[in-house]
């Protein structure tokens, strides 16, 4: 063999065998160890061949023998059939899978298989000592033969020689494969065990007596005792549920790995477990089969194999029930289209009963319910008893006009392959489903085989350590190595066991230490060097036994048996104080000992987030240097609480601290240096585990590293063994005879409830004040305190629980009755406010019980608005089984939409690596409950996303000039993707069912993260194509939060009658930074629609009501798309406001052309405003600019619109602040799932500022009426604007042709014909919206009979000139007449003058160069438009509409009307002066700068003057000011008149009497609120109300 070739074996047997979890270093220390000893053991055994053979001679001449000495008995588990592998040979051998491993008689590959042992018969799981023959245990091969194979996990019946199948290809780690049976080992690709099987045998290939094996003429040495030292054995699983028939008739294997029997050592053996030895997985599992059936796959109303339409509740039902509604049916049970007239209460199987009377004559026969209704372009079928109007997609529809199409199909028709099985009912529940979903490698245990090979090697050399009698440092070093390697691969971890062993042997160069043995003469006995060895071997097999309960190892060290049944005590009658032992931590690194000195533990205990007392703190240790660097403490912790005194869910947080070393500076700054102290790591474990017992017994506990500013995110229960150079601290706690339980008690019998009422004043107004928070994470301890003491007062308001309950001062066993019986007896809570129930403050199970009970009521859609909270509370669940964990899969297994979106929220919180095992073990229950045709189903979109994350990458890595060709160079895999996969849904929703993707349609977006624009082939042939933004390198999970609380809202308001016009669209994110979002069709960024009037238009006012004139061009059109902005701008504003929304520029905010207005990209929020350098860009509350106050007053000048706009603002944002205790408890329980822009209580604090909860609903309107001003007078967000236009100009792509903004669209020479001359006849003068002259064009086409004439504008001859400019350059255009003149700019000579030099540049334009005058932009500049259309129009303005006229009163009679808020309470007047309109001009003819003048009459001093501050040029101004009157007795409030009087601020403090009205108080009642418009009159007129 080649040199090449030899090196090329061994990098492949090194690869092979990294995979057992051993390192190259470790495996070349255990072979050269192994060889070694071989080469020792061949010598012996040729030095003692004669005396060997001439004993064996002896024994078959019938000499006699001496009995063997009497052995320890040992249990055996029951007996069980030993079945042959699926897919095994009759030549497999007795290393289970292992082939390499397997042996015939003469020690080669390849031997007899070994018959399992008889019916009746125990198979041997413990070796036991003395030689054994077939006398001993019948059906067993003697020692000389190989062990039994192994059975497979699940026992299968045996098949007769079934194919070998071939190893599974490797595939992607985000791919879930259902048919592999995935390995326990954490690995990229499936675990290949004939690599493992060819590795070992080149490793053995060498050696002369490999291990296990011996030649003919060999001895078998002594069978070896495990040390009566030891501690009992602790069963691989302790809960075993009642036997029963089915899939719950759980067993956990436990199958023999024999080591072979050895000279003068030790025995010990490992046994194969299943993946639930751990005990809580195992009755999660159980939980999982009990759940499961209550599901069975016949059920079709929780089992229907497809996907249901989303529909609304009952509470936004109420603006549609009796709406008229077109709806369009198709089928291929008829022809042609049929088309229905229904009333929104009509239900969709009266739909189909009238749908098939036009296609069946006999109806009788005909049962509805085998039909359904499908969505048309959607994979989404109508509930059949569900009503039109409950349907979100119909109120889609009907608020976008959209038609409403439906498709008819025979229920048997329907493709069910999602549905659950009689086969998916039958299969055990296991948690194998979630392993190859992890999207990172971990590594966390050792496979049983590299242990194995370990465990060999430290028998060698204790046997040779124990044989040898000179050079015994050289043996003493090789054991030493041998120990070191097995620590090594244990996790590092060195127990004080075994440090006392090894320090019984003297030093070697591995292992210096003061304390060791320093007379080697000692060892010369040979009954010394079996002490040293028994105690070695006991602290090595206790500390495997350690690891293997501490990682979950599929193997143990005992067979699996049955817990035996301890004593019980209740944890509330223990009074002992709760103490546990520190002795060192592990795998410290070396970084850490040259940059600290002084490490101290800080141990506390802790209930929700509040601390039992005072932490403890251990002594500071420097690092030790043992077999490993470790510190060692070696102390005791005691707490000063008993243990009767801490509640069911105490976490124990222990956190390492260090002090870095001084620099090597002056002492000044060593001084200094020293004094710091730094937090290096911590853990968190639960007392009482998931049986509420209290634990016990040595703990290994890996520390999670400690990160700067994450104190206010929760903390994971769990040891962190995800990273393998964790620290690992390890602790021992006492242990008893008994266990430890905490119980839970009943409530008490006494609960009382009092009147609000009954208490007094003071203490009613300190209560209110307090519960007006609304939230508990502001409450003082003075006033948890004094809620705790009121809280029998509190029952009224039932929202109010959250608060009371976090204002408990203690929750040990004894307060629990009290508690519990306040929950019992307080009133139903709703189920949104039953999620303040479920934040981290609340660990108690009985609290979070009683929650999820009274969310139980929630339906399915409204549970879908707040899942991914309830995935983020899912972190604060003490267990692995609890009711929301429940809660969530039984929601799952019935409604598949559920399990789409639960399923996509878990994988996605698989990147949180605190919490990654406990959610990997919940999403391996969903996709155990959910089916076999639903997982891979998941496993298709998985690979999907995989795909177009590479894609996305490689876009973005490319130049900008080669994207597109990269783009649909990398799509090819998207499209292979559909060949091997027919269809696949998408995340961003179920219903969306695609078949394949348009490569040419393709395309992306020039941002920083170039965000790919998808267009997917729908699967219905009657749907359209299906576009979708994917996003990769973008943090999706805010924008996923913020559209949340955005839809939240919009649904309040309609819940509250107010519909917002709202745009509502669907992102999801598929995992960290990459997700998918919606398109919203026919929509245009506000940059796309500024720059159509220049790179300046964001400073103009007209762009956007010209884009909406444009695509609206007749008035009832137009009013509509005014209508829909008015409203939608109107919930942008609020909802932006109050989520504090930034980074706000004009190309993530959107028009759609129907007038609805809506915002995207919400990378800022909560105030956290994108930053130039250090000064903030967003200075304003929210984007309102004038441009869109343009629109909304319909010209430049307040209009009563905008008396609308603000009115609505204020209402939606006083409805939103009634529901304030929801958004702080859904964003409250978001603290924790890892959105850098919200991870403390000074985020969450921002939103409860915006939503001022403890204000009134009057001061709130006044509050964000003046934020309305601030936003539309502040002129940083239009040079905002205009910063982003210029910087935007750099990725403008050269494919995109400009526009003219005034034109609906594009016309060309081949669709109006050529034009044959242009004519500018005359100008007109125009006066609205702004004074100016137009140009009336008269155009002349070849082939047209006469002319037809066109009126533009200068400024839109200029936009052309402007727009031609881009596209051509200057030296093939005419020039253009100059834009400013000196002196009027509007008179009539400039008007005159104009139009000749137009006349000059279309002239020299229309006989320009073809490519000019042939041009797109010059056919669509004189092509008529809608106005040109209507004689007598004025160009270029917005018409007035019915309604938006600026009102006029009759002079002399009516000025005005002014609209006010009068209420009256607690002896005081409240006069809200909210607007005016229809004031009059002054007499110059400009618009007055109007203030309101309040007099409460009789008032004859003048003193109850109140005013109001000025509006500047308007006659329709807004004011919401409140003016207040004090100590005015309720008798004399029928006695009082309100003066009102408007008027006009003018020079030298003179003011103009605009209008004023009387109105009398003599009706108004205490607590009645009035608000109504009163007429003002001139002159001295009075009117009343």
């Amino acid at each position: 063999m080649s040199a090449a070739q030899m090196q090329s074996d061994g990098e492949q047997r090194w690869g092979c065998l990294e995979s057992l979890g051993l390192s190259p270093r470790e495996l070349v220390l255990a072979e050269a160890l192994q060889m070694e000893y071989d080469a020792l053991s061949r010598i012996r055994q040729d030095n003692k061949t004669p005396a060997s053979k001439s004993l064996s001679d002896g024994d078959e001449g019938g000499s006699s023998k001496p009995p063997p000495p009497p052995q320890r008995e040992l249990p055996v588990p029951p007996p069980r059939p030993v079945p042959s592998p699926p897919g095994s040979s009759g030549q497999t051998g007795g290393w289970g899978s292992d082939p390499a491993l397997q042996t015939s008689s003469n020690g080669q590959p390849g031997g007899s298989y070994a018959q399992p042992p008889a019916p009746g018969k125990e198979p041997l799981y413990i070796l036991e000592t003395g030689p054994r023959t077939k006398s001993h245990i019948d059906g067993l091969p003697p020692p000389d033969e190989p062990p039994p194979a192994l059975p497979p996990r699940n026992p299968l019946p045996p098949l007769p020689d079934p194919p070998r199948r071939p190893p599974p290809t490797p595939r992607d780690i985000n791919l879930f494969s259902p048919e592999v049976d995935q390995p326990k080992l954490l690995s990229t690709d499936t675990f290949n065990y004939d690599h493992l099987n060819d590795s070992l045998s080149k490793l053995n290939g060498d050696w002369t007596s490999p291990r296990g094996r011996r030649g003919v003429g060999e001895q078998a040495g002594k069978p070896v005792a495990r040390s009566k030292t030891l501690p009992p054995q602790v069963p691989p699983r302790t809960y075993v549920p009642a036997p029963k028939p089915g899939r719950t008739n759980r067993r956990v294997s436990a199958d023999p790995v024999s080591l072979g029997s050895r000279l003068n050592g030790f025995g010990y053996e490992l046994f194969q477990v299943s993946e639930e030895r751990d005990e809580e997985v195992a009755a999660f599992c159980h939980m999982l089969d009990i759940l499961r059936s209550a599901y069975p796959c016949n059920d079709l109303s929780k089992n229907a194999g497809f996907v249901w339409s989303p529909c609304v509740t009952q509470d936004e039902l109420q603006q549609v029930l009796g709406v008229s509604i077109k709806v369009t049916v198709v089928s291929e049970l008829f022809r042609e289209p049929l088309t229905f007239t229904c009333d929104g209460s009509s239900t969709v199987d009266l739909l189909i009963y009238q749908t098939l009377c036009y296609t069946h004559d006999e109806l009788d026969l005909i049962d509805v319910d085998d039909y359904l209704l499908k969505v048309s372009g959607k994979a989404e079928f109508l509930h059949n008893k569900q009503t039109l109007a409950s349907l979100e997609y119909i109120q889609q529809c009907l608020k976008f006009d959209w038609d409403i199409r439906l498709h008819l199909s025979k229920r048997a028709s329907v493709c069910t392959e999602l549905a659950r099985t009689e086969d998916d009912d039958e299969t055990p529940s296991s948690m194998n489903h979630g392993i190859l979903l992890q999207e990172r490698t971990i590594r966390q245990t050792v496979t049983r085989e590299a242990l194995t090979l370990l465990l060999d090697t430290f028998h060698n050399e204790a046997e040779s350590f124990l044989l040898s009698e000179v050079e015994i440092p050289l043996h003493v070093e090789r054991l030493v190595q041998s120990v070191k390697a097995l620590c090594s691969s244990l996790a590092s971890v060195e127990t004080p066991d075994v440090t006392s062993a090894l320090n019984q042997l003297p030093a070697c160069p591995c292992r210096l230490q003061p304390r060791v043995q320093k007379d080697v003469t000692v060892l010369a006995k040979r009954e010394n060097r079996e002490k040293v060895v028994e105690k070695l071997t006991s602290a090595i097999l206790d500390l495997v036994e350690l690891y293997c309960s501490t990682f979950n190892a599929n193997f143990h060290t005992a067979p699996h048996s049955h817990r035996p049944t301890a004593p019980i005590q209740e944890a509330g009658m223990v009074t002992n104080v709760l103490s546990f032992s520190v002795y060192s931590a592990h795998r410290i690194p070396i970084t850490w000992a040259a940059s600290y000195e002084g490490f101290f533990l800080s141990c506390s205990l802790t209930h929700g987030a509040t601390e039992l007392c005072a932490p403890q703190h251990t002594s500071k240790q420097a690092v030790s240097k043992y077999l490993f660097h470790l510190v060692v403490w070696d102390q005791r912790v005691c707490f000063p609480v008993q243990i009767n005194q801490l509640p069911r869910e105490t976490q124990l947080t222990v956190t390492l601290y260090a002090s870095p070393l001084p620099p090597p500076g002056g002492a000044e700054e060593k001084g200094k240096q020293r004094r710091s102290i730094e937090a290096l790591g911590w853990v968190t474990m639960p007392l009482f585990n998931f049986r509420h017992v209290l634990t016990c017994g040595r703990k290994l506990l890996g520390l999670w590293p400690s990160t700067p500013g994450s104190t206010g995110n929760a903390r994971s229960s769990t040891p962190n063994f995800s990273q393998p150079d964790s620290v690992i601290l390890q602790v021992d706690f006492p242990t008893s005879s008994f266990e430890v339980r905490f119980s839970t008690p009943p409530p008490a019998e006494f609960s009382p409830q009092y009147e609000f009422c009954r208490l007094d004043q003071h203490s009613q107004k300190q209560l209110r004040d307090i519960l007006q928070k609304k939230s508990l994470f502001w409450l003082s301890q003075e006033e948890k305190r004094l809620l705790w003491e009121k809280r029998y007062f509190c029952h009224a308001e039932s929202s109010r629980l959250p608060l009371v309950l976090a204002s408990a001062p203690r929750w040990e066993w004894a307060c629990l009755p009290d508690i519990y019986a306040l929950l019992r007896h307080w009133a139903c809570m709703n189920h949104l406010d039953a999620l303040g129930l479920l934040h981290a403050t609340f660990p108690d199970q009985e609290c979070r019980r009683t929650a999820v009970q009274w969310m139980d009521t929630i339906s399915d859609p409204e549970l879908l608005d707040f899942l991914p909270q309830l995935v983020q509370a899912l972190k604060y669940e003490c267990y692995l089984d609890s009711p929301l964990v429940r809660f969530l899969l039984r929601r799952a297994i019935a409604d598949m939409r559920i399990a789409h979106y639960l399923f996509w929220l878990l994988k996605d919180a698989l990147q949180d690596s605190q919490f990654s095992v406990r959610y990997q073990q919940l999403l391996a229950a969903v996709l155990c409950c959910v089916g076999r045709g639903l997982r891979e189903e998941f496993d298709r979109q998985s690979w999907l996303v995989s795909i177009l994350a590479r894609v996305a990458q490689r876009v973005r890595d490319a130049s900008l000039s080669s994207r597109q060709a990269i783009l649909r160079e990398a799509l090819d895999e998207v499209k292979q993707f559909f060949c091997v996969s027919t269809t696949c849904r998408l995340p961003l929703n179920p219903g969306l069912l695609v078949k394949g993707i348009n490569i040419q349609s393709c395309s992306f977006f020039n941002s920083n993260a170039v965000p790919l624009k998808l267009s997917f082939q729908n699967m219905d042939p009657l749907g359209d194509h299906i576009n979708v933004i994917f996003k990769s390198g973008d943090d999706l999970r805010q924008d996923m939060l913020t559209l949340q609380m955005i839809r939240i809202m919009n649904k309040i308001w309609i819940q509250e009658g107010l519909d917002m016009k709202m745009v509502i669209f669907h992102c999801f994110s598929t995992g960290r930074g990459r997700g998918m979002v919606e398109m919203i069709p026919n929509a245009e960024t506000l940059r796309k629609i500024q720059v159509e009037h220049g790179v300046t238009g964001s400073f103009k006012d007209r762009p956007l009501a010209d884009w909406l004139q444009k695509h609206n061009p007749t008035e009832d059109e137009y009013e509509k798309a005014v209508e829909n902005f008015i409203y939608s701008c109107a919930g942008c504003c609020v909802a932006t406001y109050i989520l504090g929304i930034c980074d706000r520029h004009n190309d993530n905010i959107m028009l759609k052309t129907s007038g609805h207005m809506f915002h995207i990209d919400f990378g800022k929020f909560l105030g956290h405003s994108q930053m130039f350098g250090s000064i903030k860009r967003d200075r304003v509350p929210f984007v309102f600019t004038s441009d869109m106050a343009y629109v909304i007053n319909g010209g430049d000048k307040p209009s009563r619109r905008f008396h609308d706009f603000v009115d609505l603002c204020c209402e939606a944002y006083n409805l939103i602040r009634k529901h304030s205790h929801l958004f702080l408890n859904m964003l409250g329980l978001m603290l924790s799932c890892g959105i850098p822009e919200l991870s403390d209580l000074e985020d969450l604090k921002y939103v409860w500022d915006a939503l001022r909860p403890h204000e009134s609903e009057a001061d709130a309107t006044m509050y964000f009426t003046r934020l309305i001003e601030s936003s539309l007078g502040s002129v940083a967000t239009k040079l905002n604007f205009f910063i982003h236009n210029l910087a935007q100009m750099k990725f403008a792509s050269s494919e995109e042709r400009p526009v003219l903004s005034f034109a609906p669209r594009v016309y060309t020479l081949k669709s109006d014909g050529a034009i044959r001359n242009l004519f500018v006849c005359q100008h007109m003068k125009t006066y609205s919206p702004n004074k100016g002259y137009t140009y009336v064009v008269k155009v002349e086409r070849e082939g047209q009979q006469g002319s037809t004439l066109v009126q533009r504008s200068f400024e839109e001859f200029h936009e052309l000139h402007t727009k031609l400019r881009l596209i051509f350059p200057s030296s093939k255009l005419p020039s253009f007449p100059s834009r400013f003149v000196i002196g009027r700019s509007r008179g009539e000579a400039m008007a005159d003058r104009r139009k000749d030099e137009l006349n000059g540049y279309v002239w020299h334009l229309i006989h320009a160069a073809p490519e000019v005058a042939q041009c797109d932009l010059v056919y669509t500049f004189f092509h008529p438009l809608p106005r040109d259309e209507r004689p007598g129009t004025v160009v270029n303005t917005l018409h007035t509409k019915p309604g938006d006229f600026s009102w006029s009163p009759v002079p002399g009679k009516v000025a005005g009307e002014v609209k006010l808020s009068i209420s009256f309470k607690s002896n005081k007047l409240f006069i809200m002066v909210m607007h005016i309109r229809g004031l009059q001009p002054l007499q110059d003819g400009t618009d007055p700068d109007p203030y309101v003048k309040l007099y409460l009459l009789p008032d004859p001093q003048k003193t109850s003057k109140r005013k109001t501050k000025v509006a500047r040029r308007t006659c329709n101004p807004t004011y919401n000011e409140m003016l207040v009157y004090d100590g005015i007795p309720r008798g004399d409030l029928q006695q009082r008149v309100i003066h009102l009087r408007v008027l006009s601020e003018g020079a030298f403090w003179e003011s103009t009497l605009l209008g004023e009205a009387f109105i009398p108080l003599k009706s108004l009642e205490p607590g009645q609120h009035w608000v109504d418009w009163h007429q003002l009159g001139t002159g001295g007129s009075d009117t009343s109300r």
